[in-house]
């Protein structure tokens, strides 16, 4: 599936220093949040980076080149460090909110059971689908015409490039085969996002011995 994922030369225009590193996970048994996770969430607090750090910077004129306003939609990593306690939300999503406010990365994790075709990371024309939750009921929002989001055939599964998830593809207890989207910007390095990324898979593996996982660099930054 990894194998496929690609950025459209639209965004990359905007930011060339942009890369991804896509993550597919298979074979995960996922669970509510335990001792062990609260752990990783409050040892990652106590290390996190700051909010004017410049990695998280990046991301705010990053949002500002396509037209948002970043006070108003945070970038996820810039939302996170600003929640502290960390939230509490279930074991796999635990582990990747733990390394993106340690490292200062945003990251998006999709269920590929609920997923269809490829990921791919595009301006939007403003006519894609958005599946969301209003007062308790589902509705159907798009994004700005020019708004960077990824998406799937079905629809928008994150607006704002890592503002905010759909609720169709979200990490649930349920969730067995997941997409990890690590996204890098200048000053973070590539060595630094390959890291974060190997500190990732042994989270995970702790939470699922033997689960299978494959990656790919998409962008060059």
């Amino acid at each position: 599936m990894i194998e496929n994922i690609w950025v459209d030369p639209s965004v990359g225009a905007l930011r060339p220093d942009f890369a991804v590193l896509a993550m597919g996970v298979y074979g995960l048994r996922n669970g509510t949040t335990d001792d062990r996770s609260r752990g990783w969430l409050a040892e990652a607090a106590e290390k996190a980076v700051a909010a004017d750090d410049p990695k998280v910077e990046a991301w705010r004129d990053a949002y500002r080149a396509f037209g948002a306003k970043p006070q108003r939609t945070r970038p996820s990593v810039d939302a996170l460090v600003r929640r502290m306690p960390l939230p509490e939300i279930n074991q796999v999503v635990d582990a990747y909110n733990a390394i993106s406010v340690r490292h200062g990365l945003p990251i998006g994790g999709e269920d590929l059971n609920h997923y269809e075709g490829t990921a791919r990371l595009i301006r939007a024309t403003g006519e894609e689908p958005f599946e969301v939750v209003e007062k308790g009921e589902p509705a159907i929002d798009h994004p700005e015409i020019g708004e960077v989001v990824w998406r799937d055939d079905k629809g928008v599964t994150c607006r704002r490039w890592n503002w905010r998830q759909c609720v169709r593809t979200r990490i649930t207890e349920e969730t067995t085969d997941a997409l990890f989207l690590l996204e890098r910007l200048a000053p973070m390095s590539l060595e630094e996002l390959e890291e974060a990324g190997k500190e990732l898979v042994k989270m995970l593996e702790t939470i699922t011995p033997g689960v299978r996982v494959e990656s790919r660099l998409v962008g060059q930054g």
